[in-house]
């Protein structure tokens, strides 16, 4: 991962996460949003959005889970390097994730901490796909953010459920790097 992405998440710690056009007019009008999470869009879309984001000077990973026409085979990586100007992508698949950062990608794995085998998991997903970063879902438990900081050796955003700047505070001093949002009042903060 590049120190520089790294840095640009420590200085704007919310990332705007994506999920309709409405999201990508509101990113695309506020300069101060500097890291997109695109979690929209389809095969037929997809070089469009990220096209609109990187003329307005915008970081932009593509969860390629979410975007319909891809499949969760390892050519999406390579379609979306080849046909998009995205810095990197999200993931739930280990093996995408592996193969995006063979491809000098930014990488960010997303997992859901949902039960007590799920955060045993963690560790041996990240393991695996060997991210740069990772996405723990929901992002409204500093408790657990702690525990897996403790057992992952990347940096950990916390996705999911935040719509507060306590939640923001609170997910930030529990040791997340930044956090993750569709809700565009806590864009604004």
């Amino acid at each position: 991962m590049s120190s520089d992405f790294y840095k640009l998440l420590e200085n704007n710690p919310v990332i705007a996460a994506i999920k309709d056009e409405k999201g990508l007019k509101a990113c695309c009008q506020n300069q101060d949003i500097r890291v997109i999470f695109v979690l929209y869009g389809n095969i037929c879309n997809i070089v469009q959005i990220v096209e609109q984001l990187k003329r307005e000077g915008k970081t932009v990973l593509v969860h390629v889970d979410l975007i319909e026409g891809l499949n969760g085979k390892e050519i999406v990586v390579d379609f979306i390097r080849s046909h998009t100007m995205a810095d990197g992508i999200i993931s739930t698949k280990p093996a995408l994730i592996r193969k995006a950062g063979e491809c000098g990608l930014c990488t960010i794995l997303r997992v859901f901490v949902l039960d007590s085998i799920s955060l045993k998991n963690v560790s041996r997903q990240a393991a695996v796909a060997g991210p740069d970063m990772l996405e723990m879902l929901p992002g409204v438990m500093p408790k657990i953010i702690r525990k897996v900081k403790q057992t992952v050796r990347v940096p950990v955003i916390a996705g999911g459920l935040i719509s507060d700047k306590e939640d923001v505070i609170e997910a930030l001093s529990a040791g997340a790097i930044s956090v993750s949002t569709t809700n565009p009042a806590v864009w604004e903060m």
